[in-house]
């Protein structure tokens, strides 16, 4: 809910505004890394659907020995300790660590700006439309 008045940000000190830059700066590529991390998810999950097709091949052409490989220890195989699948680590990402600090962001855009958002760019607006107007 950003709240909208003449002087955003007027009631916060220029650390505040500051700190606040920051949270939301560091959210934001948090969310880039997201994108990333869903890019590595269907990536890792088209390659695994090429080694199940090379898997089939093989066996098809008597290659049997690199067929049970790919079978047997790399399409079960997860990407991280051997365990976790590319799925994994993206809901441990989205539920623990992202929820984690976007709750952090919430709550720090509440205590210090009222809930508003992106208080550092309204100020910079507000002085940037305050300099045209002098011209």
């Amino acid at each position: 809910m950003a709240i909208e008045d003449d002087r955003p940000g007027s009631d916060m000190t220029d650390r505040e505004v500051e700190a606040l830059h920051e949270v939301e700066l560091g959210v934001e590529w948090l969310r880039r890394a997201h994108g990333k991390l869903v890019a590595f998810h269907h990536n890792t999950g088209h390659a695994m659907e090429h080694f199940a097709e090379a898997e089939e091949l093989l066996r098809e052409s008597g290659h049997t020995d690199l067929a049970d490989e790919i079978r047997d220890s790399h399409l079960p195989r997860g990407v991280v300790d051997e365990h976790r699948w590319s799925y994994d680590v993206l809901e441990s990402f989205e539920d623990d660590f992202m929820a984690d600090v976007t709750g952090l962001a919430d709550r720090a855009r509440a205590d210090l700006a009222d809930g508003r958002r992106h208080v550092a760019e309204r100020r910079q607006e507000r002085e940037w439309k305050r300099d045209a107007d002098r011209e």
